[in-house]
């Protein structure tokens, strides 16, 4: 548990410094746990120092009640840089999933300076997700396995390995209800865009991914072929693990060289 903008966050890393470091930010009410264990190993053995952790409202972090979100989705943004603050990351190349790109990007607007790149995976707008009986654990783990199935492609997890996911989101949150209802509140308030944003920005999108946004201006586009509106699938790690490892290496060498 790390303190960071006046809540707890609950965070894991991989790999050591002096290491790049690689902040993963995970999708709206999306726990760290949906970043695969074993995908952030195998970045960290890339030369990276990886960190995944949980929204304020996910997983072990900070909950508040829910339907009345004391924050903003811009705090949701800053508890990244607070993140890196307490963890003693003068900056770092963030991946995000989702409308956690949307934090990704305000954050790459407001603080370049702190911000080596960009890796916008499955970067989407905001569309509003069905009510459901969060506090019910078999209701809430059911949920969770549908919306996967429904915007996964084939690659997906086996239905029991999912489900066993579902069920460890579920166990490790202060409360399912406060990360569902309080950011679907937040995200619904965000703005449609932020600044300019001037970092190396990649952007890997699934073929079949039905809710994709357009990648921002000056972008590179990767497409994932089979993917669908999912973390990344272990059937592709090998070309998302190499198109991050290049694209920050390139952007970290790319403006140590303009900084001189």
């Amino acid at each position: 548990m790390v303190p960071a903008g006046g809540v707890d966050l609950c965070v894991q890393a991989f790999g050591e410094p002096p290491a790049p470091a690689v902040l993963l930010i995970a999708g709206a009410a999306s726990a760290m746990d949906w970043w695969d264990e074993e995908f952030c190993r195998r970045l960290a053995a890339g030369g990276r120092r990886v960190v995944r952790y949980d929204h304020r409202d996910t997983g072990r972090s900070t909950s508040f009640t829910p339907g009345a979100p004391p924050y903003t989705w811009s705090d949701l943004a800053a508890d990244a840089l607070a993140l890196l603050d307490s963890l003693d990351m003068p900056r770092a190349h963030l991946v995000a999933f989702g409308l956690g790109g949307r934090l990704a990007q305000a954050l790459a607007a407001a603080h370049p300076a702190r911000v080596w790149s960009l890796t916008l995976i499955a970067p989407a707008a905001f569309a509003a997700w069905p009510d459901a009986e969060w506090g019910d654990r078999r209701v809430a783990v059911d949920r969770l396995v549908a919306e996967v199935q429904e915007r996964a492609g084939p690659f997906q997890p086996d239905e029991p390995r999912l489900r066993r996911l579902a069920q460890r989101v579920f166990d490790r949150s202060v409360d399912m209800m406060s990360s569902q209802i309080n950011h679907r509140i937040v995200f619904a308030e965000a703005p449609a865009q932020d600044g300019p944003v001037t970092v190396p920005t990649l952007v890997l999108n699934g073929t079949m991914d039905r809710f994709a946004a357009p990648p921002p201006p000056g972008a590179r586009l990767v497409r994932l072929d089979g993917v669908g509106h999912e973390y990344p699938p272990q059937a592709v790690w090998p070309q998302v693990l190499g198109e991050i490892l290049r694209h920050t290496t390139a952007a970290a060498t790319d403006r140590r060289t303009s900084l001189g």
